[in-house]
């Protein structure tokens, strides 16, 4: 793949870890495809990032859709196959950023049925925060837009092994993630692809705001942290644009971790 233009498509583009890292990239020169789901009150987040992106005089070309509905997602993978086919044709994608954070957070069991995760939830968080990112990658190749030297990475946390109240549902889908991740490095080795889950700490995005008993969260780990902070959404980002770098390619089917060190205590 050629250096110039450089695109990169982020899911879940418009807030946390996908938002710093299409800023990121932006100011390393890449043209960002940005894929979120934002209704009416947060859609200016959205629109301020597509702005911050294009005063760096990058192409931001943002998808206000469902990433996980099959119909959505083939519309969005035909309008980035046209839009590189008229710029630069002979090249696809150097960045796939997977950081979609949309399911279910409750028990599953309850002493109340209605309290508890139920199979239809369950199985939607396993399909949105896991299985999408095959179907992504599915139809991205079927397209021609992944090839030699695309670096893939799918957001994963500590949930994938761990156990905190509530977030059952989330932690088998983040660790079914990483399954997907390991599987697909081994199946596009021979094309030049690297694919990686990026484990990030405990950090303060809307998502993490959304789980029940974050504030006990981020207290807890705080004291205890090597680096005595929480992790910030620029640290991923900044890593992402570092693993862009020649030479990292042979770096794949990785759980990495971007915590300062937090996994291991």
């Amino acid at each position: 793949m050629s250096n110039h233009p450089r695109w990169a498509l982020v899911l879940g583009a418009s807030s946390g870890f996908g938002e710093a890292t299409s800023l990121e990239l932006a100011n390393a020169g890449y043209d960002i495809f940005g894929v979120h789901l934002d209704r009416k009150a947060t859609l200016g987040n959205a629109e301020r990032i597509v702005g911050e992106i294009r005063k760096l005089e990058r192409s931001a070309e943002f998808f206000n859709v469902n990433a996980a509905d099959p119909g959505k997602r083939t519309e969005v993978c035909d309008a980035i196959a046209h839009k590189i086919s008229r710029t630069d044709p002979n090249h696809g994608l150097a960045v796939i950023l997977h950081s979609l954070a949309f399911g279910a957070l409750k028990p599953f069991v309850a002493d109340k049925p209605e309290d508890q995760v139920t199979q239809a939830q369950l199985e939607m968080t396993l399909d949105v925060m896991a299985n999408s990112l095959v179907y992504w990658v599915q139809d991205l190749c079927q397209r021609n837009l992944i090839g030699k030297g695309t670096r893939i990475f799918a957001m994963t946390s500590a949930g994938g092994a761990r156990v905190w109240p509530t977030y059952g549902a989330v932690s088998a889908a983040k660790a079914a993630l990483e399954a997907h991740v390991r599987q697909l490095a081994v199946e596009l080795a021979w094309k030049g692809v690297s694919v990686n889950a990026l484990r990030a700490g405990v950090t303060d995005t809307p998502s993490l705001r959304k789980i029940p008993g974050h504030e006990e969260m981020m207290a807890g780990i705080l004291p205890r942290h090597p680096g005595k902070r929480l992790t910030a959404t620029t640290d991923v980002a900044k890593f992402i644009r570092a693993m862009m770098a020649k030479g990292t390619e042979w770096c794949t089917g990785n759980v990495i971790s971007v915590d300062g060190g937090e996994f291991v205590i």
